[in-house]
């Protein structure tokens, strides 16, 4: 059999590249190292960034994604994880280049939230702009009857885009602020869960400690759970 191993296609961003590592490291309690999930990294930053891709302002990404799944396929992964949410509005792309199965995180995130909560709850979905116009969570909330609110121009152009970036630059302070204050406008019209649908925003909420993590869905966290799920199911047990 071959061995598990976790491709991880990262870089958008880096920091968030690494909270996923971090988090899937923790997803997995174990006696020894050896039982920790096995990954191969492709963290390269210099991927064009996609919201501004999608906004026509900027260059596409799939070219420098699509060399990333070649290098991970070369190295040996058995699964693809992409930990940035944007970046799936080109996953049919990717994952037809794939020769191995790639873990869509919105599929991830949907039964994590589904384990969380009543699928009647209404959700509150922090995302891009270019992952709220693809609809990559809405289409699966509507298929599944879960009610949602999303931020509107105003509100993603005033706090959400200033917060997300402000994460990348790493002023952690002021990009968790400004996500929480985006969260709460989604709790102020009836949100009982938020689904973090972009990983900058856990890492910005975490660092400033926000009373709004209880309630949260971290698209992260679930995509590690997914990779725990699968290392579990396939890998050699000592």
């Amino acid at each position: 059999m071959t061995q598990p191993l976790i491709g991880v296609l990262g870089g958008m961003g880096p920091l968030a590249t690494v909270d996923f590592l971090h988090k899937l490291i923790v997803a997995l309690p174990v006696r020894r190292d050896q039982e920790h999930v096995p990954t191969v990294v492709w963290n390269v930053p210099q991927i064009p960034d996609r919201q501004r891709a999608l906004a026509g302002t900027g260059e596409s990404p799939l070219p420098a994604m699509l060399a990333g799944i070649a290098r991970l396929n070369a190295a040996g992964a058995t699964r693809i994880v992409i930990p940035c949410n944007t970046a799936h509005l080109w996953f049919d792309a990717l994952a037809a280049a794939s020769s191995v199965p790639v873990i869509h995180i919105a599929d991830a995130t949907l039964a994590a939230l589904t384990r969380a909560t009543s699928a009647t709850a209404p959700v509150g979905l922090i995302a891009t702009r270019g992952a709220l116009c693809a609809e990559i969570y809405q289409q699966r909330f509507i298929a599944d009857g879960i009610p949602f609110h999303i931020h509107t121009d105003d509100e993603l152009d005033e706090f959400f885009t200033p917060g997300c970036y402000a994460i990348k630059n790493y002023e952690l302070e002021r990009g968790g602020k400004l996500l929480e204050h985006a969260g709460r406008l989604l709790v102020e019209r009836g949100a009982r869960r938020l689904v973090l649908a972009c990983t900058e925003v856990p890492i910005g909420l975490t660092h400033i400690a926000s009373e709004l993590l209880p309630i949260s869905i971290d698209s992260t966290q679930a995509l590690a759970e997914a990779c725990v799920a699968y290392w579990r199911q396939v890998s050699p047990r000592s």
